[in-house]
């Protein structure tokens, strides 16, 4: 029976005419809604845990905000105790402070009780699996995978699943890593290189490794993974230390200026004969008005939330700071090949010589090409049906031998019907045609090195005796990757691509990209040594790897995104994993930085712009009767002093949970320049914090006048 071999289908579109984002596998923790119920209910139950002044402390703003209530539920309780009558409108002060502190709590809550929810989902992926623990080299002991530690040998077999964390030291196979990664295809892992690393609790699919495990129980990386979703111990970043340190500052200076207000108002009251002293729910009510209490009680809440934006890109960040500082990084190093290219050469041109016929070209570097499995073979075979039509061959009877690559030939091909077809590097092709006997025309070099100074790989081609022609191979840039690039320097970031290439090959595909600037024949000291250059400019640098090699420039850089595919030295080094292992995700990681400190700024502006409108709406209904020129102030005419004190106390508690799903989703980032974003910023949260609580406070007042509550 004749054998059909025919060029294989290419399995998805030339990734030139894809956007990247498409090439995005499935995430392993789903964005869920925001008000999920299970998530709902667990942030309720922990706001009114997070009461405990021991918690609330750290929290200075909203812990002044629990000590104004605490005291003004005492002076209510006094009132009550001595039958005072006219207690509502204290009452209803009380019950609005305190739910100001329950709101802000609501909030960190809510950021807090999605990562605990993703750990639950991701505990539930853990297996006490059985291990075939190696004893002294061959015997074979089943123990549980808890009885592991760092040092054993275990053997893993198809359909087992690795019992824990460790390097890959004999055998190869393919594992199925979706637990980890969710993404269902599946992974080499084999001995030595940059593929040795597996991970606790993902399946062998075929064949069998030696594994020798790295971690103890509770210190797996899907441990940590588990533990650093959680959030519950994120600790503060530098930025976010500062802004507590001014919102603290603002609190003390409000705290001592309301402090100075009873004396003043006493001597005002007795020199004028007119007016009263402000009540301490007043006071209070006040204090808590001019605080930054929005921001106060959504900035907790805003930096969790990033990090689980993060991991919902699939992205383990090690600390809030990680996330913070891609944010604020200036310099992003990205490594040429998988992740600004696809990785592997792709035949894009058959170039033929003077006299020769393309189709004689193309026909003999298909044929030579049909045994390739390299990438590179098969985009060979690929071009040639796609530029000529060229499909199956009748290749049995033909007895054809095919001649595989080899380092030492540097060419493969087939010999068949008498034809003797080769395929490889120009010098190796030029030496096999002048020992059968032919001459190579000048022309196939000047072709050759035309093909090399544009970036590409040349392949010559001969036939016997005869040179046909060149292959031009070339590294594809990513579909989109030019566009994205650009989305980098529209946010102010230089891109730097990393290549061990030659220059002029590296000059071509950073053109291609549109990089702003390229390191060639990169070594492990001259990636460290540009990051520290780089730096030592007052400049934050951020790189992807996923070696051994990568791993002091990883640790180096302010955000260092190591693979997960990596070695083990690699994700030690990072302050970030990427669980998809797609190199192109720190853009996205930046994206997410950068919208983390918009939202905070934002939130920021909004907060201290809206205390304006409080001013108009206390500082009259305090002060009016004693000074009645204030009554000019009072420019929305509300209702009465209670009123305008209550409106303000409730709008200030509102505007917290109304704020919420925005300090959860993050500010819409588009890239643009600091300074647009700074008028961004103003117009939309500067503007829109003084406007927005002028209507909200009156249509309270007008509320509670209705109902008669003030």
């Amino acid at each position: 029976m004749a054998t059909t071999l025919q060029a294989p289908e290419p399995e998805i579109k030339n990734p030139s005419e894809q956007d990247l984002t498409t090439l995005i596998p499935r995430k392993l923790v789903r964005a869920r809604p925001l008000f999920d119920p299970e998530i709902l209910q667990r942030a309720i139950k922990d706001s009114f845990v997070k009461l405990n002044p021991g918690t609330l402390w750290k929290n200075p703003v909203m812990f002044v905000v629990e000590v104004g209530a605490a005291v003004t539920t005492i002076f209510l309780i006094r009132d009550i105790a001595r039958g005072v009558s006219q207690i509502g409108f204290t009452f209803q002060i009380v019950l609005w402070l305190w739910f100001t502190v329950l709101f802000a709590n609501f909030a960190e809550a809510m950021a807090e009780a999605r990562g605990k929810a993703q750990a639950d989902s991701l505990r539930k992926t853990k297996t006490d699996a059985i291990a075939k623990r190696m004893v002294n080299g061959k015997n074979i002991e089943q123990v549980p995978a808890s009885k592991l530690r760092a040092g054993d040998t275990v053997l893993v077999e198809a359909g087992d699943l690795i019992p824990s964390d460790g390097d890959v030291i004999d055998g190869i196979a393919t594992v199925d890593e979706s637990v980890i990664t969710g993404e269902s295809a599946p992974v080499i892992r084999e001995s030595g290189g940059d593929r040795s690393a597996v991970t606790g609790g993902t399946r062998v699919l075929s064949d069998q490794i030696t594994v020798r495990i790295t971690a103890n129980p509770g210190e797996t990386f899907l441990d940590r993974m588990i533990a650093l979703v959680e959030g519950a111990e994120r600790q503060k970043t530098p930025n976010e230390i500062a802004l507590n340190i001014l919102i603290a500052g603002l609190t003390l200076i409000f705290l001592l200026a309301v402090a100075t207000l009873p004396p003043f108002a006493s001597y005002s009251v007795s020199s004028s004969g007119a007016g009263t002293v402000p009540s301490i729910a007043v006071l209070v009510s006040l204090l808590v008005c001019l605080i930054p209490t929005t921001i106060g009680g959504l900035l907790s809440a805003i930096g969790i939330a990033g990090m689980d934006r993060v991991m919902q890109h699939n992205v383990l960040a090690m600390s809030g700071k990680a996330v913070e500082a891609s944010g604020d990084v200036n310099t992003l190093l990205l490594d040429k090949t998988g992740t600004i290219t696809i990785g592997n050469r792709q035949a894009v041109e058959f170039i033929h010589l003077k006299g020769i016929d393309p189709i004689e070209l193309a026909d003999a570097a298909q044929l030579s090409s049909l045994a390739d499995e390299t990438p590179e073979g098969r985009s060979v075979v690929v071009l040639a049906k796609e530029k000529y039509g060229m499909r199956g061959r009748e290749i049995s009877h033909r007895e054809a031998e095919f001649i595989p690559f080899s380092a030492y030939t540097r060419m493969s091909g087939v010999n068949m019907d008498g034809r003797h077809l080769r395929k490889g590097a120009t010098e190796a092709i030029t030496r096999f045609v002048e020992e059968q006997g032919g001459t190579v025309p000048a022309e196939l070099k000047e072709i050759a090195d035309t093909i090399s100074r544009q970036g590409g790989t040349p392949l010559a081609v001969a036939e016997g005796n005869r040179a046909l022609g060149v292959i031009h191979l070339k590294d594809i840039v990513k579909g989109g990757m030019k566009e994205r690039i650009g989305q980098l320097r529209a946010m102010g970031i230089r891109s730097v691509m990393i290549t061990g290439d030659n220059p002029l090959t590296a000059a071509a595909i950073a053109s291609e990209a549109g990089v702003d600037d390229f390191l060639a024949q990169a070594t492990p000291a001259d990636k460290l040594n540009y990051i520290k250059k780089e730096q030592g400019e007052g400049r934050l640098v951020a790189m992807t790897g996923d070696g051994t090699n990568d791993a002091p420039a990883l640790a180096q850089a302010d955000v260092g995104l190591a693979m997960n595919t990596g070695t083990m030295a690699a994700k030690e080094a990072g302050n970030m994993v990427d669980l998809d292992s797609n190199p192109t995700k720190l853009i996205e990681v930046v994206a997410i930085g950068k919208q983390l400190l918009i939202t905070r700024g934002a939130l920021t502006t909004f907060s201290i712009a809206n205390d304006v409108a409080k001013y108009f709406a206390i500082i009259p209904a305090m002060f009016s009767v004693t000074y009645p020129a204030l009554n000019a102030l009072n420019i929305m005419r509300l209702h009465s002093p209670e009123s305008a004190v209550l409106a303000a106390v409730i709008f200030n508690a509102l505007i917290i949970i109304a704020l919420v799903p925005l300090a959860l989703r993050g500010v819409r980032y588009r890239p643009s320049g600091a300074a647009a974003l700074l008028r961004r910023n103003l117009l939309i949260y500067g503007v829109g914090g003084i406007i927005v609580p002028f209507p909200g406070i009156w249509a309270i007042d007008r509320i509670l006048a209705l109902l008669h509550l003030a």
